[in-house]
């Protein structure tokens, strides 16, 4: 199958990067926006016809969630129009497309995990730009599958686990929400679920995927530092309102992954395991340099 990853350059980029060498059996094109420009609709088709793409992978978004209420038109192209375009594409052709969003989509007041029949209720620019590309993809490709993620880390580029261990070695105390409650995400087992839709053919649809369990931002970070072996930081639990944020965030934003599990026949890791596993490369290529 010839396969376009967009946003290549990205956490989940670079993880289905690393993974594709598993899946060999497949021509890959990645792309960021120096390759492949999503928000131009008209090179995107283009792009996509002259390379016989057959399935496309967006990886691509805008995620700074307290610049997007001030960049909220930047934010729209991104996360609303260009997967628009991406869709557009695929149809097209008769491709398929996997397209990643996200918890915030709901606004975090529910208190049981939510599934995929829950009305969305975004109550941020982020939230609002990613459903609107939701409703975009599902309206205009016939193969669109949407897998919501949350709270994702990796080896790459910037993110809660790689900020909370710098500052681990840097400060003597440290203050993290404890009242916002969701799953850590490591994006490598986001792209193996990814790639077990790719190999058992895309089942049209809304998913949700993270890893399993649950913890606030206060409980991953203990045990980052933990995993990191940095006992030299003090952690604070602190509520929402003491550390305040241009965009609000959901209190409760856990996924209910029972449909994607089933429909791939997937096992989905702890996230505590998972984070063990990517602390130690994390670790390991620090001690390399």
């Amino acid at each position: 199958m010839r396969i376009l990853v967009t946003g290549a350059n990205g956490q989940l980029g670079n993880e289905m990067r690393d993974l594709a060498v598993k899946y060999a059996q497949h021509t890959y094109f990645f792309t960021d926006v120096q390759e492949l420009d999503i928000c131009d609709a008209q090179a995107v088709q283009a792009f996509v016809a002259e390379n016989g793409i057959e399935l496309i992978v967006n990886c691509a978004a805008y995620t700074a969630v307290d610049k997007a209420e001030d960049n909220a038109d930047l934010c729209d192209r991104l996360n609303h129009l260009a997967p628009a375009g991406l869709a557009d594409a695929a149809e097209r052709v008769g491709a398929a497309l996997i397209h990643v969003s996200t918890d915030y989509v709901f606004d975090g007041t529910a208190h049981v995990p939510y599934t995929e029949e829950v009305a969305p209720c975004p109550n941020s620019v982020y939230g609002c730009t990613k459903l609107a590309g939701e409703r975009e993809v599902m309206a205009r490709c016939r193969r669109a599958m949407i897998i919501r993620t949350a709270w994702l880390y990796s080896e790459y580029g910037n993110n809660f686990v790689k900020t909370m261990l710098r500052l681990g070695r840097e400060r003597e105390t440290l203050g993290v929400v404890f009242d916002q409650i969701g799953t850590p995400t490591y994006a490598a087992d986001l792209a193996e679920a990814i790639f077990a839709a790719i190999e058992q053919g895309v089942t049209p649809g809304i998913y949700h995927f993270s890893d399993e369990g649950v913890c606030s931002w206060y409980d991953f970070t203990v045990a980052i530092h933990r995993l990191a072996g940095i006992s030299t930081c003090k952690v604070s639990p602190l509520h929402t309102d003491e550390y305040p944020a241009k965009a609000p965030r959901p209190h409760y934003s856990v996924l209910d992954k029972t449909k994607i599990k089933r429909t791939l026949g997937i096992d989905i890791p702890h996230w505590e395991e998972s984070l063990a596993r990517c602390v130690a490369r994390l670790e390991g290529d620090k001690n390399l340099h």
